[in-house]
């Protein structure tokens, strides 16, 4: 694995919506559109500084103490509406709920991530030896955002217009976080399909984040990535459908959800690092594809296949759409057995979304080699 940028800086709302929201005039939205533009200049700063240390953030020495491996290690600080990390320490791990929604929320998502990674795939924690989870919330005025900077997450509360406050879904934490999963694991760029790739890994376990917490099987599961970051002036349902990608909004304000569902409707831009929010949508399907082929749980045999992949050695930095099929195609096989039934929906998914040619027939199960007939012994001389 290349060695982790311990500094990238992922948001969760895409760039071209807060520009949608910025360019409105209507005195109605003026405080959503004020909102945007402020969001979309502190967006911009944190992206050139991509790969440096963020101007506000804390990176001095952390005293850990004991603890037992999967445990969670959880602090959630206060911006109190600045934009310096990380804020006042407001609680810590094992201390009581208090009257903030927001504090209580990311307290319980930073939880709900820790226990589907180590309890469904032996991970303890973002770097799988333990690392603290932290977090502040009521970062900015109406920041219409949240991110991983590489060392916690950071959430805002929304305009109020357009936006609820982002620690209101479990998918944006469980996405969010898995960001810090992908950067000390794969490391995947942040640009084109390596970094639509990225988006996708952590909509993927955003989404198993929602469906653990909730003991949600495929068929039960919305397969919404941040479920009720709108308000109701909205006509929406989150940012985005891993299920029928494109479908998530459709507003006179934002528009139509973008999002194309497979490689006939792949975007080519340079906006997006490269539209990496945009295609995200073609793998997000392909994932909806094998688990709902599978049924049960996502988090179980679909689950596993991913995350083997993301931690194993298929994958490098620059790893496209068509690298990761043959990775998750070569992990179902290793783990589940060639042509078995894991097998077999990973590849009719990639097929389906047009990643890789569709195969007339599935594979067939590998069959052992029959028994070598015995030898009948030479007759006597």
């Amino acid at each position: 694995m290349d060695t982790p940028e311990l500094h990238t800086r992922c948001t969760i709302v895409p760039p071209y919506l807060l520009v949608r929201l910025a360019k409105l005039d209507e005195p109605r939205f003026a405080q959503a559109a004020a909102a945007a533009r402020a969001s979309l200049l502190r967006d911009s700063q944190i992206r050139q500084l991509r790969g440096g240390v963020h101007p506000f953030a804390y990176s001095g020495a952390r005293t850990l103490p004991a603890r037992t491996p999967g445990d969670s290690d959880r602090t959630i600080s206060d911006a109190d509406g600045q934009e310096r990390l990380p804020g006042r320490q407001v609680r810590a791990e094992g201390h009581p709920a208090g009257v903030d929604p927001a504090v209580n929320e990311a307290y319980d998502g930073l939880g709900a991530t820790q226990t589907l990674f180590w309890t469904q795939f032996g991970r303890d924690s973002i770097d799988g030896n333990g690392l603290p989870m932290d977090a502040t919330v009521h970062y900015g005025k109406q920041y219409d955002n949240a991110f991983w900077d590489g060392e916690r997450m950071v959430f805002g509360d929304g305009d109020g217009q357009i936006f609820n406050r982002f620690t209101i879904s479990p998918s944006v934490i469980g996405h969010e976080l898995t960001h810090g999963v992908t950067q000390f694991t794969a490391n995947l760029q942040y640009q084109g399909q390596p970094g639509a790739l990225n988006e996708s890994i952590s909509d993927v376990f955003g989404a198993l984040v929602e469906q653990h917490t909730k003991n949600q099987s495929t068929a039960e599961a919305s397969w919404l990535i941040g479920e009720g970051l709108f308000t109701v002036q909205v006509e929406g349902v989150a940012l985005r459908s891993m299920k029928a990608p494109g479908t998530a909004f459709n507003d006179d304000v934002l528009g139509k959800d973008p999002q194309p569902g497979d490689m006939a409707g792949y975007i080519e831009t340079d906006d997006d690092n490269g539209g990496v929010h945009l295609n995200s949508g073609i793998p997000n399907r392909a994932f909806y594809l094998v688990a709902d082929t599978l049924g049960g749980n996502a988090w179980e045999t679909p689950g596993h296949i991913w995350y083997d992949t993301l931690i194993g050695t298929g994958l490098n930095r620059q790893s496209d759409f068509a690298a990761f099929a043959a990775a998750t195609a070569d992990t179902a096989a290793r783990l589940y057995g060639i042509g078995g039934a894991a097998h077999n929906a990973v590849l009719q998914a990639w097929a389906t979304v047009g990643v890789v040619a569709a195969s007339s027939a599935p594979v067939p199960p590998a069959r052992p080699a029959p028994p070598t007939p015995p030898v009948a012994p030479l007759p006597p001389e």
